[in-house]
């Protein structure tokens, strides 16, 4: 017998306390994060104390007493839910209710916690998004609201521009009701699961399902021959669905066939009685291995990927006429996401021959053309809607395990759920790309940036992904934020058997950058100058020609940024400065369009997007936007999530594009209602629809134009970063040029995380 939540319960299988709450009682506001005990988000408090849900197995806890984030006191709730939403302590939300159970933990035993207390009580509990600093704030604002008996104060829902406007999905990530594709249970759902290749490079000779298909919870083992294109990709789809016998794996996250069974807890079990023949082949794990093309990734396929070349004015003489050279090599390693949700999809049987797909992603559209595309049907027949997303980072633009899921529920006709574990995530989802950048950069003797070559290799991986993309951003970005004329960079990208590398926050920028602002401080050396006068030397300015050609817009604010910088700069002898531009839009040449609905339905207007939200607040931005724009109060808007059968295609959350190219969609269809609402109530406009696009045109990096635009606009940052005496990171300093504020809690936790 043990209790939760003040109600006793009688389990009759001895699984993880996790397990049960969820899959049980589905009690899902707490949230299976690794099932490893690391990362917290499994939260909950027994006997008084915090535990791990995951961790703790139900035979025993004979009469303990459990509290659950669903089992929080009336109070406790509406304090919780006001700090966190104050002090902007919520983005993705995976991870707060779990936050929310420790900083129950501590207040009930310390009612006066310290920072340093907080700090020590979250230790165990992850956040990827915040920083932690908001989370901080909203546990102490929480335990003083507590102390005082203070009443819960009127929410800010002012949705005026710079403001701080409430999160719209605050109290439900705070409390754990809001749904995530893991939360979702179907009755009669089947569940699925991956065999992996057991190398990176395989040849499959045979896979004997016999044994597994005894097993009574073995419902059926797709392979490679079921599937009617056996091929996805975000842009190339040179990514098998699974490895057809006879065929060669690329990385062990390569999935070799699908499992499905009537459990979830079958599934490993199963896999486990599939027996695999294969010949383990020698593979190819650096780029300059993969350069020799003595093995390749891909059979009748060269290793080099994809190459890059930047140039303007004469680099070569530029450094020839140079009074000093920094010649150096920067490597830059893979980098995981990290997101704190693994990667999770639902598919159900949808119209006729077709399905639909519930998935954590960031692009619905991306999701259906790809799924329709494998299952050679009508992209009309397959649908995907968001649930909300638990961190992405870049790292769920690729496909996982949506064309898995959506597979298995096409050929079985019955809801299939699949899921990673958070070590398959680990071996599965691409990471940030590697990169080696050889750069040669030239001043004259005031430090003066004279010209610039650069050559940047990157490892892409098992697979194409984003690489191409990626790879094009790292070289356009490789000169930073200057102003000089001449450089030349030569860009390659390069398949190998390790991990593929796709889309990560900076896309290829924050490598070249690191390169770059390397060179510049060896450079300040050279020169005899300090980091900040060599960067207040080059930085552009507004009419200023940047070294891709563009015209440096008249909001170029990096000379500013360096000024409010410059204090912490000098205010102690263990600093270090950086600079950092990157693009929003995808640009270079890309199509890329923000589009909206307006619709008004039962008196309220839906804002109609398929922009992603992984946690930045896109929702609330856009009924901001709207509501300043149409003059009308919040409570008049639906914000409706991502869906490819009611919103149309606002491209995907990428190149800090949404709130540009998709707000001014809003902005733009909401121009359009307020024209009608001049003649009509809007009662009397029910059912209409008002749509907004915005276009944006680029030129490609290959154009010859004198002065091409690039992207639609570019922010800019000065960091600051004091060590204490033991060479830890004391304090950083951000300074961002951000543009038009819609939601200053909002940016500023974007900013510190």
């Amino acid at each position: 017998m043990i209790t939760i939540n003040g109600i006793q319960y009688s389990p009759e299988s001895d699984t993880t306390l996790l397990d049960y709450l969820r899959n049980t009682l589905h009690l899902t506001g707490t949230k299976d994060g690794c099932s490893e005990g690391a990362c917290g988000a499994c939260s909950v408090i027994i006997n008084g104390k915090l535990r791990r849900a995951c961790r703790e197995k139900l035979s025993k806890l004979e009469n303990a007493e459990i509290i659950t984030i669903e089992g929080l006191s009336e109070r406790e709730k509406q304090v919780y839910s006001y700090a966190f939403a104050k002090r902007g302590a919520v983005q993705c939300g995976f991870c707060t209710p779990g936050m929310v159970m420790a900083a129950k933990a501590l207040i009930d035993s310390n009612p006066s916690p310290s920072e340093e207390d907080i700090r020590k009580a979250i230790r165990g509990n992850i956040c990827r998004c915040t920083g932690y600093k908001k989370i901080e704030e909203a546990i102490l604002l929480a335990s003083e609201m507590f102390r005082n008996n203070a009443e819960i104060p009127a929410e800010d829902m002012n949705p005026r521009l710079s403001g701080n406007m409430k999160r719209l999905d605050a109290d439900e990530k705070t409390l754990g009701t809001g749904i995530y594709t893991d939360d979702i249970h179907i009755d009669g759902m089947l569940y699925g699961s991956a065999l992996r290749s057991p190398k990176p490079r395989i040849r499959l000779i045979n896979l004997d399902t016999s044994e597994a298909l005894k097993d009574e919870d073995c419902v059926r083992i797709i392979t490679a021959e079921d599937v009617p294109v056996n091929a996805h990709g975000h842009i190339v789809a040179d990514w098998p669905v699974l490895i057809a016998k006879g065929k060669t794996s690329a990385y062990t996250g390569d999935a070799l066939c699908l499992v499905i069974a009537s459990k979830a807890e079958a599934l490993e079990r199963i896999k486990g009685k599939i027996h695999v023949e294969y010949e383990e082949l020698d593979g190819v794990y650096s780029p300059e291995e993969a350069a020799k093309d003595e093995i390749e990734v891909h059979e009748g396929r060269s290793n080099l990927f994809d190459h890059e070349h930047v140039s303007r004015g004469n680099a070569e003489k530029a450094l020839s006429e140079s009074d000093y050279i920094v010649d150096e090599i920067y490597t830059t390693p893979f980098t995981e996401h990290a997101f704190m949700e693994p990667e999770c999809a639902v598919a159900v049987p949808y119209k006729e021959d077709g399905v639909f797909v519930y998935a954590s992603d960031q692009s619905v559209f991306d999701d259906q053309r790809e799924i329709a595309r494998m299952l050679g049907i009508d992209k009309s027949k397959v649908r995907v809607r968001a649930t909300l997303v638990g961190g992405g980072f870049g790292g769920k633009e690729d496909m996982s395990v949506q064309h898995h899921a959506a597979l298995a529920a096409w050929l079985l006709k019955k809801p299939v759920k699949i899921k990673l574990s958070r070590q398959e995530s680990l071996i599965v989802h691409p990471k940030r790309h590697p990169m080696k950048m050889h750069i040669r950069l030239g001043a004259d003797k005031t430090g003066r940036i004279k010209g610039m070559k650069a050559e940047i290799i990157a490892d892409t991986g098992a697979y194409a992904s984003l690489g191409g993309p990626v790879l094009q951003r790292a070289c356009t970005h490789a000169s930073g934020p200057y102003n000089y004329q001449n450089f030349e960079i030569d860009g390659y990208g390069y398949y190998t058997n390790n991990v593929p590398s796709g889309a990560f926050r900076g896309f290829g920028v924050t490598q070249s950058c690191f390169a770059i602002e390397s060179a510049l401080d060896e450079m300040a050396k050279k020169v005899g100058i300090d980091p900040f006068e060599i960067r207040m030397i080059n930085a552009l300015k507004p009419g200023d020609v940047m070294p891709n050609g563009q015209i440096a817009g008249i909001d170029t604010g990096i000379v500013e940024c360096l000024k409010a910088a410059k204090e912490a700069y000098y205010s102690s002898d263990r600093t270090g400065i950086a600079l950092a531009m990157k693009n929003s839009g995808i640009g270079v040449g890309s199509d890329d369009t923000g589009r909206c609905i307006l619709s008004v339905e039962e008196g309220k207007i839906h804002i109609r997007t398929s922009a992603a939200c992984m946690g930045q607040g896109l929702q609330t931005v856009m009924l901001q936007i709207a509501a300043e724009t149409l003059g009308l109060k919040p409570d008049m808007f639906i914000v409706e999530p991502p869906d490819t059968e009611r919103t149309p295609d606002s491209g995907t959350s990428t190149a800090s594009r949404q709130t540009a190219f998709t707000g001014e969609a809003v902005r733009r269809s909401a121009l359009k209602l307020k024209d009608a609402l001049t003649d009509h109530t809007l009662s009397e406009l029910e059912g209409q629809e008002y749509y907004g696009e915005f276009i944006f045109k680029t030129d490609p990096i290959t154009s010859t134009k004198p002065n091409p635009v690039s992207h639609l606009a570019y922010s800019y940052s000065a960091q600051v970063a004091e060590l204490d005496e033991n060479n830890r990171v004391k304090k950083i300093t951000a300074v961002c040029d951000a543009g038009t504020v819609i939601n200053r809690t909002s940016i500023e936790g974007q900013v510190e995380g």
